[in-house]
């Protein structure tokens, strides 16, 4: 690759994930005013839900589809795609249109995240891959702050609509970058679409996440929809690997789970998706309920998370780059995350912002640690011609973990603030005397969703109650999650350090 191009074109594919991972993360502070403006709230949900099924279901797909055919025009359609899916939600008029637009936006973000790595293993050595694996990796960080400062201030100024016209500029840049200075080997292998796998992985996967985005909380476990659905997830994912171990050309190798080091950081890829989405998809909202922030506020309070990760990640990387040495990085980053979860589970409704940063910090160095040279380990351990299929199948794995992360989480903590808000809230109201009423109309008329701005109107005894509610409802979560970071740290210590290859070849 010509040396003066390549920070051009690492620039386009750091935006490309840019874009997918804002995706993910902008619309969460914004739904309550998407479903005021559109109507449509029973489908609330699915503005997340779509996005998400979208895109993890596509990461194998474009990882094969790049293998087969070359990547640089499947990554310009992938960057035209999420651009139009971004332009038809941003002038939606109904809920179902920008449901839709999330979906084509997800399967578009799934081939941006997946194409961007990829392409990064065409053009830089798996030697010198550290140091740009190392900063795309901080590109989740910049997203887990920009998303939800990003939707906060677009929902309280210009409008949400700005969430999705924002990626238009950013696709333009990024499109113009790859069209004149990407010129890629030709790997392309050709062969047949591999459609009955394909078919039964978008059905296991929808079935799968489905059940755990809505099991226990719109239907009950043993309701005949999930326990469809749980049917369904397992007779699919069975007949996906029947169909894979037959197909001349299958879109997941079965082969590829024969690697040991495939087998090990796919394990830790998934257990490590469970706690690391399931502990950041409700920090915000933590922040919001017990330190009373505001959405852009509470996405500012991750920035601490932020800098962790994004100066172990580049940090690392370099030096992966500088000494060929990787094995230990991954084991002390679900060290450092086991330990950041624990004492963020020992965190009290007035615990201070300093002490609530200070363990975001340490969660960020320690996943900073890990996570892309996961990504880098497995591609170091099959050839060129196989990484995009390799490093998708590894992808789709972390995504699946986070999916069942969020969910999880969501469901205990779900559980756990009913509980305690039942025992907590009478005493609360008894406070009051003549007021209690009035009080408990006013949190009884909003159920479930209360907000920040309606907790800070309520009186002291009954506020306190709410936000330590919160804060014990959701803590015992993160002591929960730490042991699966330790498992992690333990699956890895067996991960075989492999010399990294000096050619892209």
């Amino acid at each position: 690759m010509d040396l003066p191009r390549l920070p051009l074109i690492f620039t386009a594919l750091i935006l490309a994930m840019l874009m997918s991972s804002l995706g993910q993360m902008i619309f969460s502070a914004a739904l309550p005013t998407i479903v005021g403006e559109l109507g449509g709230v029973e489908h609330m949900t699915w503005v997340i839900t779509a996005f998400l099924l979208g895109q993890t279901i596509s990461l194998p797909i474009f990882g094969k589809l790049g293998d087969q055919f070359g990547r640089k025009y499947l990554f310009m359609f992938a960057v035209a795609l999420f651009m139009a899916g971004s332009a038809l939600g941003g002038f939606a008029e109904s809920m179902d249109v920008l449901i839709l637009a999330r979906a084509i936006q997800g399967v578009a973000g799934g081939g941006l995240m997946i194409l961007s790595q990829a392409i990064t293993a065409d053009v830089v050595s798996a030697r010198q891959r550290g140091k740009y694996m190392g900063i795309m990796g901080s590109v989740f960080g910049l997203a887990s702050v920009l998303g939800p400062v990003l939707g906060g201030w677009f929902t309280d100024g210009p409008g949400w609509r700005w969430g999705l016209w924002l990626n238009i500029p950013m696709g333009a840049v990024t499109l113009l970058g790859i069209a004149l200075f990407l010129t890629l080997p030709d790997h392309a292998q050709g062969g047949r679409l591999d459609w009955t796998g394909m078919v039964t992985m978008a059905a296991a996967t929808t079935s799968f996440i489905l059940t755990v985005t809505w099991g226990g909380r719109d239907h009950a476990w043993t309701s005949p929809m999930i326990l469809g659905l749980i049917c369904s997830a397992v007779v699919f994912t069975a007949l996906f690997v029947v169909v894979e171990k037959r197909a001349r050309d299958p879109l997941v190798p079965m082969w590829l789970f024969r690697n040991h080091n495939f087998r090990l950081t796919t394990v830790a890829g998934f257990i490590a998706g469970i706690f690391m989405f399931g502990a950041l998809a409700y920090m915000p909202t933590y922040l919001q309920m017990v330190h009373s922030m505001s959405p852009t506020e509470a996405g500012l309070m991750m920035v601490p998370m932020m800098f962790g990760l994004m100066g172990t990640s580049i940090t690392v990387g370099a030096r992966v780059s500088r000494t060929g040495r990787y094995r230990i990085y991954p084991i002390v980053g679900m060290t450092l995350t086991g330990i950041a979860l624990w004492l963020l589970s020992d965190l009290s409704y007035d615990s201070s912002l300093i002490r609530v940063g200070g363990y975001l910090f340490i969660l960020g160095m320690g996943l900073g640690c890990a996570m892309q040279i996961l990504v880098l380990v497995v591609q170091n351990s099959f050839p060129i011609s196989v990484v995009g299929t390799a490093t998708a199948a590894n992808n789709f794995f972390r995504q699946i973990g986070g999916a069942t992360g969020s969910a999880l989480v969501g469901g205990i903590f779900v559980s756990n603030l009913s509980g305690i808000l039942g025992d907590r809230l009478p005493g609360a109201l008894a406070e009051l005397g003549d007021g209690a009423a009035e009080t408990a109309a006013k949190i009884s008329g909003h159920g479930a969703n209360l907000t920040p701005a309606l907790v800070q109107t309520l009186p002291e005894p009954v506020r306190v109650a709410v936000d330590t509610a919160y804060n014990d409802a959701l803590t015992p979560v993160f002591a929960l999650l730490a042991p699966l970071a330790v498992v992690c740290a333990v699956v890895l210590f067996f991960v075989r350090e492999e010399k990294l290859k000096d050619t892209i070849s």
